[in-house]
């Protein structure tokens, strides 16, 4: 069951055989959410104060606590933009260390199953960029949606509900399959990957753990790829799941 899979992937989070690609993953992930941050934060200098001050040329004269008062509603707002952007982050890390968690995790509960072929590092690279694309188009979509009342938080998890389940599961299934054998069998799934992916999604939503995020789906989505290869008669032939 997913909840049986879910349990196992939160108790493999902090394992010792997780231990490296926890902290490269953390390490790399914090890196990049303070360039962007640094990026957003040096736009909106560039661009958004002078475009104030020129609608307002005694703007930066005389009223400083309403620049004050401005910098700091930017700099929520900015915080705002990046929260939605840990998805996106998180999904194009997970492409570099997505097969030491699902190697970690085959050896550890299915130790009696062929173990999976990692991906050539290009190949993954050039999936996670692409996803990136997606999953910030996505979460744009839902930060307009934020506005609407009773559908923003519906928004957040839908749209990375689909996109993290879609991502990982396929990241996990490609280990056995080819690309097009991964969709496949994602499609035929889908609404058990889109259940994970919730889970994920809800994994992503809790401060600071979201950091986690790439390990945490990685290890999740083994197990219900387990599972569903056991349904489908997969040639990886799962020895048994937790996602079943």
């Amino acid at each position: 069951m997913l909840f049986d899979a879910t349990r196992a992937a939160l108790m493999e989070l902090f394992s010792p055989a997780f231990r490296a690609a926890f902290m490269k993953s953390l390490g790399l992930t914090i890196a990049a959410l303070m360039i962007l941050w640094l990026l957003l934060h040096g736009l909106f200098d560039a661009f958004a104060l002078p475009w104030m001050a020129s609608l307002w040329p005694g703007f930066p004269a005389w009223a400083d606590w309403l620049g004050l008062a401005a910098a700091i509603i930017a700099g929520l707002g900015l915080a705002i933009g990046l929260a939605f952007l840990i998805g996106p982050v998180a999904a194009i890390i997970a492409g570099f260390f997505i097969d030491d968690v699902a190697e970690a995790v085959e050896r550890k509960d299915y130790p009696a199953d062929p173990p999976g072929q990692a991906m050539p590092l290009i190949p993954s690279v050039i999936l996670s960029i692409k996803f990136f694309g997606v999953m910030v188009a996505g979460n744009l979509v839902a930060l307009l949606l934020l506005l609407v009342p009773g559908v923003n938080l519906v928004a957040f998890f839908a749209v990375n509900g689909y996109l993290l389940g879609r991502q990982f599961f396929e990241f996990a299934a490609m280990r056995f399959l080819s690309e097009a054998e991964a969709k496949t069998l994602r499609r035929q799934n889908a609404l058990r990957v889109f259940v994970a992916g919730l889970i994920i999604a809800a994994f992503l939503a809790v401060p600071l753990l979201n950091l986690l995020t790439p390990l945490f789906a990685a290890a999740l989505m083994v197990h219900v790829y387990k599972g569903v290869a056991i349904r489908e008669g997969n040639r990886s032939n799962p020895a048994r799941s937790f996602a079943s």
